[in-house]
């Protein structure tokens, strides 16, 4: 949801004529409505007249919010009464990198507050980069009886007592997911909270959690959930049990595997493939922490049916990937190593024609004398393979204009570009050309583009290309590139769709920044960090566009002048109130 959902725009119908074409019963328009989906159809939908609006206000039971700044809780509650579901994005992407100061914000307790004041009904939260403290999340777990849903992805400012209150105190809780966040890990125990009486856990994921669990616990919790379909264990299961998990949910149809290293009698192995032979439902798989080769094979049963194999945890060589491949031909999505080499990527080309996502991840991303990884090479090969491949993460250490050129023509139905070649300034290896060419036949052949990320020695030509084909980009993501203002002035100037822009360590200065006076407010972000941009220029875009919340983050010692991080979003809620004294709100 973006700011003007929340508010009709002034150019709403709303005259006795507009109100006049609907000539539905309001029980029949609200139910009507309940029928979509797509919060952009049922934006649209909210502007055609005032019925509408009050239909579509009455009928949306879920919210999705792109941006906890853009917008306050009450504004929200004020527009939405009958919410029960959110989903709600904090922190810039960039606070992956470590770029965003500590304590930065987008702490969810005034949120939870204005929720179980005006929707008691709440059933299901879903936060992405948000500060959750341990107090939040037992204040969420007393506040809403019939709370059902909660999902934590990149959240920090919590440990596994919070984990504890949800499972003491949500009865009704089915879903428990929580991915890859900061979280204080003070020991499995809490597993052993949920009562014995509990028995509606479909979904359990606490795979990035790093201690001993209590497995006793955990096996009864899994025996008693007879619906549980989505069980993502942490590398501290064994294989051993595993199999008595298995044993207990044949029913499961996503799984993620502890570690996959253990020694194993005969028996026990045979137990291990017969467990998983009988899992006949299940369409993905991840985990396999430290696999080894030897055990691959009692994977191979129900590799029949998967749709993802997510190998990000398992440093496969070619051969073995090569081998679980050989067993999957259904295969949509994979995510694998770099240690499976291009060798192992030819593999996916001959054995996956129906793959639609493919992410290469480098086992150590710091490592510049390793010998390993992937090259042009490999990806060629799975695109004249995979001809579904739509979206792409790659990263490698070398790439080149003519292999890009070939991708796309083999793949021309790409929604999702990202290619990253680790080195910052790398040229095409071979001409020591830039690669301006390669993204410019990415953005001329793929004209379904929404999200593009760049890399390698690109001067303004990039961008003047993207300007010109990449009309339907919605998110672009820059690091060390381009020549002058003037490569992200054409961005700007051309790209009518985007909606957020991610900029670090480009020569782009306050003449750049303020060529997109006209396109803020249509967008939902800005982030541009370790630029030329000055303070003087943020001042003059917020002077220019109130309606902007433009921040700029300061490191110490740096340059008053300078603005070395600034971010850049719309909102209706105003400046917000909890900025630390690193970010300064002009």
């Amino acid at each position: 949801m973006e700011p003007s959902e929340l508010k009709r725009s002034k150019d709403s119908p709303n005259s006795d004529e507009s109100t006049r074409r609907s000539s539905f019963p309001d029980e029949v328009l609200e139910r009507v409505l309940s029928l979509l989906k797509s919060h952009r159809d049922r934006s649209s939908v909210s502007l055609v007249c005032k019925d509408w609006y009050n239909a579509e206000r009455w009928s949306r039971t879920h919210v999705f919010i792109g941006n906890c700044y853009s917008v306050s809780p009450e504004i929200v509650a004020r527009r939405f009464p009958k919410i029960r579901s959110v989903t709600l994005k904090g922190k810039p992407r960039f606070s992956d990198f470590n770029l965003v100061p500590e304590n930065w914000g987008a702490d969810i307790h005034a949120w939870l507050v204005v929720f179980a004041a005006k929707y008691p009904f709440l059933e299901e939260l879903r936060l992405k980069r948000m500060a959750i403290s341990d107090e939040s999340l037992e204040f969420l777990a007393v506040s809403f009886p019939n709370f059902k849903a909660l999902s934590l992805l990149s959240c920090d400012g919590f440990s596994t007592n919070g984990l504890a209150a949800i499972a003491t105190h949500c009865k009704n809780l089915t879903e428990l997911d929580i991915q890859e966040n900061g979280i204080d890990d003070k020991g499995g125990s809490w597993l052993s909270c949920f009562p014995e009486s509990f028995t509606s856990l479909e979904v359990l994921n606490f795979a990035n959690l790093s201690s001993d669990i209590n497995f006793d616990a955990l096996e009864r919790l899994v025996g008693r959930c007879k619906s549980m379909r989505v069980l993502k264990l942490n590398r501290s299961v064994s294989l051993e049990q595993l199999q008595r998990l298995l044993v207990n949910a044949p029913q499961l149809a996503e799984l993620g595997t502890g570690s996959f290293s253990e020694e194993l009698t005969f028996r026990q192995y045979v137990e291990l493939e017969s467990a998983l032979s009988n899992c006949k439902n299940m369409h993905t798989l991840s985990g396999l922490w430290d696999a080894k080769g030897i055990y691959l094979p009692a994977l191979y049963p129900v590799c029949t049916h998967l749709t993802f194999l997510n190998l990000s945890y398992a440093a496969l060589r070619s051969d073995e990937l090569a081998k679980l491949l050989a067993h999957c031909p259904r295969l949509k999505r994979l995510w694998v190593l770099d240690t499976v080499e291009d060798k192992g990527l030819e593999a996916v080309g001959l054995n996956c024609p129906l793959l639609e996502e493919l992410r290469v991840f480098p086992a150590d991303p710091f490592d510049e004398e390793i010998i390993h990884g992937v090259t042009e090479a490999g990806f060629v090969a799975v695109s004249f393979g995979c001809p579904r491949l739509h979206y792409v993460l790659y990263f490698c250490r070398q790439m080149t204009n003519a292999a890009v050129a070939t991708i796309v023509q083999n793949c021309p139905d790409f929604t999702h570009f990202r290619l990253c070649i680790m080195n910052p300034g790398q040229p095409d290896y071979i001409t020591n050309e830039p690669m301006d060419e390669a993204f410019g036949a990415v953005v001329k052949t793929c004209t379904k583009l929404q999200r593009l990320s760049v890399s390698g020695r690109l001067t303004d030509l990039t961008f003047e290309y993207i300007g010109r084909y990449a009309k339907n980009l919605e998110t672009l993501s820059v690091a060390f590139a381009g020549s002058s203002d003037w490569g992200m002035q054409c961005v700007m100037g051309g790209c009518s769709k985007l909606r957020k822009l991610e900029i670090r360590d480009c020569p782009f200065g306050n003449a750049a920044l303020l060529s997109g006076l006209e396109k803020y407010e249509s967008m939902r972000s800005l982030w541009m960090s370790a630029c030329n941009v000055t303070m003087n220029g943020c001042r003059l875009l917020a002077r220019e566009m109130p309606r902007l919340n433009v921040e700029v983050m300061k490191e110490d010692g740096s340059d008053d002048s300078q603005a070395d991080k600034v971010y850049v979003y719309r909102s209706i809620a105003g400046p917000r109130r909890d900025a630390p004294p690193s970010v300064l709100t002009l």
